[in-house]
């Protein structure tokens, strides 16, 4: 097993990673799988890097110490847990405890803000069209998300998980003038992920850090959207059954070649939803947490078997580089 320590360092000039079992296509005198691939991205995190990890629905404290503990067991690297209920669903103890226990693993905490469509009283985010999707619907909901982060903020969170380009837009103002810290950054859910490059480089210029782009895109897709724009994006190697449920595993290595810099998603389809998150899913919550670690031990391995393993950026990293913005006016 691969160990958190012995991840080779990021290098511009590592092998590229082989396809799954193309020695032995050829072999048979077959084609390589895959073998008409989209051009390698160019870009990387200011580390050098290539690839981050995260693991989500990381619902308060007790959930947060059970990934750090499975985490260490299984030599998973970490550089970013995030949560799906949101600021307001947290008391400022447990938020304060859940800063401490990340500063302490050196890993990066991100927390929802918000209000979300599809949990007030608006009825077409339940149709089966979807309505005005999970945006924040009208001003005090946008108000609310904002009242969330800067709350987030002053008890120490530093990443900031948004579902609404309005909100991301003022809270990308208010880090400009200085009501957020600086060193925040702004994570764009994958409940509102573009679909192609011109939106990818619209989020990036409204202040977005970090992209959660849709998992059922193609790599042509992904290759398109990265010669656009530089923001690192968010992928769910596996994803939940309420964003499709899909699997890409297989796909480790050709996602960090063509989509750099990225963050492997560690997401678990066939789970109960946790959100909003309260004690009657403990048990749900603390068991799925431990599977996402899990299956992330698992595509790291598949990802060294294929030689695809240097480039992890640092643990403790979390800048996303420079990044093009409109005016923060």
């Amino acid at each position: 097993m691969t160990s958190a320590q012995s991840f080779p360092p990021a290098a511009q000039s590592s092998p590229p990673a082989r396809r799954p079992a193309e020695s032995a296509f050829a072999r048979l005198g077959l084609p390589v799988p895959g073998d008409h691939r989209p051009p390698p991205s160019a870009r990387s995190f200011p580390d050098g890097g290539t690839w981050r990890t995260e693991i989500p629905s990381v619902e308060g404290p007790e959930v947060l110490a059970a990934v750090l503990k499975e985490a260490a067991d299984l030599d998973v690297p970490l550089h970013r847990v995030s949560q799906g209920s949101g600021v307001w669903m947290l008391t400022d103890t447990e938020i304060t405890e859940m800063v401490e226990a990340c500063a302490a693993h050196r890993v990066e905490l991100c927390l929802f803000t918000g209000p979300r469509g599809s949990w007030d009283i608006g009825a077409g985010t339940r149709t089966d069209s979807g309505g005005a999707g999970l945006h924040a619907r009208g001003h005090d909901a946008v108000a609310g998300c904002v009242e969330d982060a800067l709350r987030a903020a002053e008890l120490g969170v530093r990443c900031l998980l948004v579902a609404d380009e309005g909100v991301l837009w003022l809270l990308h103002r208010l880090r400009a003038q200085g009501v957020l810290p600086a060193d925040t950054t702004l994570k764009v859910s994958a409940l509102i992920g573009p679909v192609n490059p011109y939106s990818f480089m619209l989020h990036e210029r409204l202040g977005a850090d970090s992209v959660n782009v849709p998992s059922d895109l193609t790599l042509d897709h992904l290759a398109e959207m990265r010669r656009t724009a530089a923001a690192p994006m968010d992928f769910y190697l596996e994803a939940p059954d309420d964003l499709g449920g899909y699997v890409r595993m297989y796909d480790v290595a050709e996602l960090i070649r063509c989509a750099a810099p990225i963050y492997l998603k560690f997401g678990l389809s066939r789970a109960p939803a946790l959100y909003p998150y309260g004690h009657q899913l403990r048990e749900a919550a603390l068991g799925s947490a431990r599977e996402r670690v899990r299956r992330g031990r698992l595509a790291l391995d598949l990802l060294a078997r294929l030689g695809g393993d240097g480039g992890m950026s640092p643990l403790g990293s979390r800048s996303p580089g420079e990044l093009t913005r409109f005016p923060a006016l």
